[in-house]
């Protein structure tokens, strides 16, 4: 059970926005998608989803095209967390997270208001449930967000399928604490045997809570693997262009000063 792109490129127009990216994910890892703007990230995530189709090459579900998946079937394992969280309707929030249910609804569970309630009690928006999603922070619009994905993905798939968490940038409107806890609540996710992938900016977060990176530069992917294997001094010099320090916290755990 993996999800993997082979050789896959994506072009908008004459701009080639990925060319030959090839990784192989797992299912109970935490894979953080790294790069500058521009680089390629939130295209990656498309292709990795189905949401888009690859250009050139080839994106996998278990061994199989994933377009070729039926997609009805595929919501009831891969779930999405977008950039853009505001809605055309006046959906209040307990409504959103109430739609990460839907693929479900021809063979629901019997506990189906029990697990709404639960993801949002998991990403601390319970109080926010009678609320317009639209005048919501974009903090809380973004945690509203993650409980109807975890909703959605709440149990194991009765045939074992590995289930897929694919974020786009979940930290990018969360204060500090906030960004600490979707990052350790998404990695307990993982090592309950979901497969995690979260495109993300900082790095920090990054070295902390995933098990993996792949790292873009220019539409290509120029490494893959253990965070503190690839996030590496002279790499993180080479592909921001900011000079860099790694240090160690006082709990071990490693992170980077920047601009030293």
């Amino acid at each position: 059970m993996s999800l993997a792109c082979i050789d896959a490129g994506f072009q908008a127009g004459t701009r080639t926005l990925l060319s030959g990216v090839t990784a192989r994910l797992q299912p109970g890892r935490f894979c953080a998608i790294l790069g500058p703007n521009g680089a390629g990230k939130s295209t990656l995530l498309s292709l990795l989803s189905g949401q888009r189709r690859p250009a050139s090459g080839q994106v996998r579900l278990d061994e199989h095209p994933i377009d070729r998946h039926d997609a009805a079937r595929l919501a009831l394992r891969r779930t999405v967390m977008p950039q853009e969280s505001s809605v055309a309707f006046d959906f209040n929030a307990h409504e959103i997270v109430t739609l990460g249910r839907l693929p479900h609804r021809a063979a629901p569970e019997a506990n189906e208001g029990e697990i709404v309630a639960n993801a949002m009690a998991l990403t601390g928006v319970s109080a926010l449930a009678p609320r317009i999603l639209n005048t919501l922070s974009g903090g809380e619009k973004a945690r509203v967000h993650l409980a109807r994905a975890l909703a959605q993905l709440w149990n194991p798939r009765p045939d074992g399928a590995a289930r897929w968490l694919l974020l786009d940038e979940p930290t990018a409107a969360l204060d500090v604490a906030h960004q600490h806890s979707v990052m350790a609540l998404v990695r307990r996710w993982a090592s309950q045997g979901v497969g995690v992938v979260a495109v993300l900016h900082d790095l920090n977060l990054a070295l902390r809570y995933a098990d993996e990176v792949m790292v873009l530069a220019k539409g290509r992917l120029l490494a893959h693997g253990p965070s503190s294997q690839v996030l590496q001094p002279s790499l993180v010099r080479e592909v921001w262009s900011t000079p860099c320090e790694l240090v160690a916290g006082q709990d071990g755990a490693a992170q980077y000063l920047f601009g030293t």
